[in-house]
C-alpha cells in the first residue's frame, strides 16, 4: 500500500494542520487492532487523508494498517478516524476483551500445598 502523499514530510506543522490542532481523538477510542469499515464513499472536497481512509477501508482494516497506508503516526490516524466515525462515514469493530477466569480457589490451595511439599 502506498502513502497518500508520497514525498511529503511529517513535520509538526503538517500534522497540526491535519488534525486541526487536536491531540486526542475525543471520546472515540481506537485500539491499534480495531477494525475499521467504510460506510460511505469519499465525496468531492473531502480532506485527502479522509478520502484515502474511506478507500482503504472498503473491507475491514486494522487501525495500524490504516496508519501504515497513510504513512502517518497512529495517534494522528486515530484523530482522523474519530472525525469519520463522528460523521457516520466509518464504523469500528473493537476487539473483544478476552475473558480470563482465575482457577478455582481450592485448586490454587492444592497447588500451593504441592509446591510446599517439594
Amino acid at each position: 500500500m502506498s502513502r497518500v502523499r508520497p514525498g511529503r514530510d511529517d513535520s509538526p506543522d503538517r500534522l497540526y494542520t491535519l488534525t486541526g490542532g487536536r491531540s486526542s481523538s475525543g471520546s472515540t477510542a481506537f485500539d491499534v487492532v480495531t477494525l475499521v469499515v467504510a460506510e460511505s464513499d469519499p465525496v468531492p472536497g473531502m480532506q485527502s487523508e479522509h478520502a484515502a481512509i474511506l478507500r482503504m477501508c472498503r473491507f475491514p482494516t486494522a487501525v495500524v494498517e490504516v496508519a501504515a497506508g497513510l504513512g502517518l503516526p497512529v495517534s494522528i490516524t486515530r484523530i482522523l478516524l474519530a472525525d469519520l466515525h463522528d460523521t457516520g462515514r466509518i464504523s469500528a469493530r473493537h476487539p473483544r476483551p478476552t475473558s480470563y477466569r482465575l482457577p478455582d480457589h481450592d485448586i490454587l490451595e492444592q497447588v500451593l500445598v504441592g509446591l510446599r511439599n517439594l
